[in-house]
């Protein structure tokens, strides 16, 4: 199994350069084996209120909100892995074992490492610092 990252996720959705190899990686995968988080879902849910919120004519209201609904489309079309009690116990784990990285990110690590999947990123130098989780861009 291979989880997207927050970025990827992004890129997928975005799409430039960088997304024709993500795609041509992907596609040897069956689609059930490539998910995201729910974490992911959070942090890119974050930004799109940020971004809304930001909106200030009903112009640029209307379509940020388009926006929003296209992102909303992508991702029910991706399966998200849940923050159980097992990603649970791991992030528990690397907290104690002081992990320099950001609680989003280690909790995407959590979950990776408690489904024994790999995590696909551009954040290969903050992911590297995990002992155990496997991270390719």
């Amino acid at each position: 199994m291979v989880i997207l990252d927050t970025d990827h996720v992004s890129l997928l959705e975005w799409g430039d350069e960088s997304s024709e190899r993500l795609r041509e990686r992907l596609a040897n995968l069956p689609s059930h084996e490539v998910v995201a988080t729910i974490i992911s879902y959070e942090e890119s849910l974050r930004g799109w209120m940020a971004y809304i919120a930001r909106a200030k004519t009903v112009e640029q209201q209307i379509q940020a909100y388009q926006r929003l609904h296209r992102h909303l489309d992508n991702y029910r079309q991706i399966p998200l892995l849940d923050f159980d009690a097992d990603a649970g116990k791991e992030l528990q784990r690397l907290r104690q074992a002081r992990i320099g990285i950001g609680a989003m990110d280690l909790k995407i690590a959590a979950i990776a490492l408690a489904s024994g999947a790999t995590l696909l990123s551009c954040n290969r130098v903050d992911f590297a610092k995990v002992p155990g989780l496997t991270v390719e861009d």
